[in-house]
């Protein structure tokens, strides 16, 4: 009997870990999305640039993360031998891999908002900076109960803040944090000629539906396998990741008016939405939630760009800011039962959690990108603007494709 349990505990642990690994390589695949989205958006002359920052913020990411944002979040190091760090398979090394890859999505988000005039290693430096320090804060504070600000909103509201997949802890801070450092970094060159927008078109349509076609798949690796284990995995989530995705689809293609870029940005924001309230929401209630998220980013880029000006290349603000935003409040209320969802939820909570992502990435952004700033500056000079960063930065151009 001993040595059936023992069988069948090996066998748990083993597919446990094996369920983690897939969800880390469908989310570390997503950073290819990423890159593909940038590459087609950005003009021909800064295509390369937009690889070369993903990757690189990519590995600069894990090493951050791994020496000292791990241990911010959760209070784990790797500085035990081999073999004690391969116990029980290795689960707790492949749990670090999977929420690694989530936390160096937030350079990649900032990356399509700073696009085509940033500096290449100030800001390498500033994404480990927020990986290893800024980030873990708020992750660790809502993922893993530091500092007891969950405990003070569940004795306060009655509800823990509730964000299952990260709508806030990992898009909200990604996208908040963008709109620093493209404030800071200010306007593209002739982006605007007395007071008028000028059109910057993307270079590349396939590449930029390619990007996001290769992120909406990665994204139910991102969401569904946010559960952890194998017995904690919830086809819930499933579909209203599908329903999200394609309410933010038809949102975005009815208010963008048939505009590729809204079209292929419109899923994104729906699955950033429902992230939150993925496992409490019902399917039509995630149906609306994406839909909202679709119509939101889709106005609120066209008033960033055209009413305020900012400069934000990719909309992460919009997409990843605030439909991340939208997500967290959007669980409060259709997670409720009397919205069709499973309950356990505080609107209050979701409100003051919310904002509280959104005080943490801003005032690390200010802290961070503002010290960079001061000490050696984020831009390019206006010579290499003009001539690219491919050329300025790397030193070559992209293959012209017609």
């Amino acid at each position: 009997m001993d040595s059936i349990n023992s069988a069948v505990e090996t066998l748990v642990q083993s597919s446990n870990t094996l369920f983690i690994l897939m969800g880390a390589i469908m989310v570390f695949a997503m950073h290819a999305g990423f890159a593909f989205l940038e590459v087609g958006t950005v003009r021909q002359k800064n295509q390369v640039n937009a690889l070369v920052k993903i990757m690189t913020d990519f590995g600069f990411s894990a090493v951050a993360y791994f020496f000292i944002g791990y241990w911010i979040a959760y209070g784990v190091t790797f500085f035990n031998d081999a073999q004690t760090l391969a116990a029980g398979n290795g689960y707790e090394l492949v749990k670090f891999f999977f929420l690694m890859t989530f936390a160096a999505a937030i350079p990649a988000i900032v990356s399509g908002g700073i696009a085509e005039r940033a500096r290449f290693w100030p800001f390498l430096i500033a994404s480990a900076l927020i990986v290893g320090i800024v980030y873990p804060l708020f992750e660790g504070m809502i993922w893993n109960g530091n500092y007891g600000f969950q405990n003070w909103l569940e004795s306060t509201f009655g509800a823990p803040f509730h964000d299952f997949a990260g709508s806030v802890v990992v898009h909200g801070v990604g996208g908040w944090l963008g709109l620093v450092a493209v404030l800071l970094l200010g306007v593209r060159k002739g982006r605007y000629k007395s007071g008028r927008l000028m059109a910057f078109p993307p270079s590349n349509i396939p590449f930029l539906a390619l990007g996001a076609w290769i992120l909406c798949i990665g994204w139910f690796g991102f969401n569904v396998m946010s559960a952890q284990t194998l017995d904690g995995i919830s086809g819930l989530v499933a579909v209203n990741s599908l329903m999200a995705m394609v309410g933010g689809i038809i949102a975005s293609l009815l208010a963008g008016k048939n505009d590729p870029g809204f079209i292929h940005n419109g899923p994104l924001a729906g699955l950033v939405a429902i992230c939150a309230g993925s496992d409490i929401m019902h399917p039509i209630g995630a149906l609306f939630v994406g839909g909202i998220a679709g119509a939101l980013f889709v106005w609120m880029f066209t008033v960033a760009q055209n009413r305020w000006k900012i400069d934000d290349v990719l909309g992460v603000w919009p997409l990843h800011g605030l439909c991340g935003a939208w997500g967290g409040i959007a669980a409060g209320i259709f997670g409720t039962t009397a919205f069709g969802g499973l309950g356990g939820v505080s609107l209050m909570s979701q409100l003051t959690g919310t904002a509280a992502g959104i005080l943490v990435a801003v005032t690390g952004g200010l802290i961070v990108y503002g010290a960079i700033k001061v000490c050696c500056g984020l831009r390019l000079d206006e010579e290499e603007e003009f001539n690219g960063a491919d050329l300025s930065i790397h030193r070559i151009e992209s293959m012209y494709m017609d």
